[in-house]
């Protein structure tokens, strides 16, 4: 499981619609409520991999954040608005593609209901494979973060707030409408896994805090620490390949699969029921 959160949370192919499946077709589907830690540490393995391989951006990011608090407060706030820093306007990018996030909090529990149902999960990933698949049709942007607006922020963060609906890769529609509002392919993939920052965390430390209350067996830490280690060291290797094939222009080779588990889960849903 390891492995399979590595893998999944950072490819393009729904990291939630490959577990809602897995849960189904192996009679699994207690394993968040009776091993709640566990999935807990599998995240967290996952968020160190993009803490590792985006550390130069994120310590930038919180330097420049702190610097912006001080400008605030200082004459030099004014004269440093005509050429803010890239870090800092990442900063600012991030915080607007977060907003729309608040707006599934109210119908979280009707977005998580549908990880049982298997033929939504299913539809999904076969529509995560058309987006993938077109997305690499488009022509190449130039935006980065000296460049990109307000606005594209906004329709990333929209983008991912759909992307919390299981089948549909969170990783695949960020970097796909990233690349619609004409970002650079490098800044497409580096702006989505940065800005799953905040809200992976935050969801980690709420789901980390129900855990601690259910109770810790603690029997079972080591077999955390493994499987949040190789989610860890597996997940930093899939950001490569992400940053690698999008950069190639191979992004959408990952849509034949998502149309083949889509596919394939679409009729053992109704063969095995």
């Amino acid at each position: 499981m390891g492995v399979l959160q590595g893998i999944t949370e950072f490819l393009p192919v729904s990291s939630s619609g490959h577990l809602a499946l897995f849960q189904h077709f192996f009679g699994m589907e207690d394993i968040e409520s009776k091993q709640m830690f566990f999935s807990v540490m599998l995240h967290f393995g996952t968020l160190i991999s993009i803490f590792i391989y985006y550390w130069h951006d994120i310590v930038d990011m919180i330097r420049e954040f702190f610097r912006a608090i001080g400008d605030l407060f200082s004459r030099r706030g004014g004269r440093q608005q005509v050429q803010t820093p890239p870090a800092r306007r990442l900063v600012l990018l991030i915080i607007v593609a977060t907003l729309p996030l608040f707006v599934i909090l109210p119908v979280k529990d009707v977005v998580e209901s549908a990880t049982g149902n298997v033929t939504f999960v299913s539809l999904a990933l076969l529509a995560t494979g058309f987006l993938l698949f077109f997305s690499d049709r488009l022509s190449k942007g130039r935006k980065t973060a000296k460049t990109a607006t307000l606005v594209d922020a906004l329709a990333v963060g929209c983008a991912q707030a759909v992307g919390t609906l299981p089948g549909i890769s969170r990783s695949g529609i960020t970097i796909s409408t990233g690349m619609l509002r004409g970002y650079d392919r490098s800044f497409a993939v580096r702006f989505s896994f940065l800005m799953s920052l905040p809200a992976v965390l935050g969801a980690t430390i709420l789901e980390l805090k129900d855990a601690l209350e259910a109770g810790l067996d603690p029997a079972i830490l080591p077999h955390c620490l493994v499987g949040m280690g190789i989610a860890a060291v597996v997940g930093y290797f899939a950001i490569r390949l992400v940053n690698l094939l999008a950069s190639k222009g191979k992004f959408g080779a990952f849509a034949y699969y998502c149309w083949a588990v889509g596919a394939v889960s679409l009729v053992a849903g109704f063969v095995v029921g």
